[in-house]
């Protein structure tokens, strides 16, 4: 976290190693994640200030927020309201109305990526999975984890499904 010196307000900094990532083969995961966050603008998108691109390092500049994830809300506290939930729905559903609108699939939708802003209002996080979406064509690519992951998918059926 750091603030910004002059309105004072407060920035997240995610720091991202060249070397990992050129090792790893990520560099367009990471420029696509990056230009899609300073593109997309909604109020339950976390946001995307800047992008500092350093010899070793690359540094993202993105909005704090400091309520944690959905996750950990549902773990420490269990079941929630329904209208609660709906409040969550409805702002998720905003969310990814925007984004397909503009033909941009997050493909890696799950609580932990679903962050939580001081007002309890979601903020979607973590697009590095995110595709763009042709007219016509299915991203064809099993992606995000397992563990949300429909069992058709991840038992393979799913295939069989696209090809009959």
């Amino acid at each position: 976290m750091a603030e910004h010196i002059a309105t004072k307000q407060k920035v997240a900094i995610k720091t991202m190693e060249k070397g990992k990532i050129l090792q790893q083969n990520l560099q367009k995961k990471v420029e696509r994640e990056i230009w899609l966050l300073q593109k997309l603008k909604h109020p339950h998108l976390v946001r995307v200030y800047e992008a500092i691109n350093q010899e070793k390092q690359i540094h993202v500049v993105m909005e704090y927020v400091p309520g944690g994830e959905l996750f950990d809300l549902i773990a420490n506290r269990g079941k929630m309201s329904e209208m609660e939930a709906r409040g969550y729905f409805q702002q998720l559903v905003s969310c990814l109305e925007y984004c397909h609108n503009r033909r941009i699939a997050h493909r890696d939708l799950k609580p932990e990526n679903i962050l939580l802003d001081e007002n309890k209002q979601i903020k979607v996080a973590d697009f590095g999975l995110s595709n763009h979406m042709k007219d016509g064509r299915f991203l064809l690519t099993s992606c995000g984890s397992p563990n949300y992951a429909a069992p058709e998918v991840v038992s393979g059926k799913y295939a069989y499904f696209l090809n009959h």
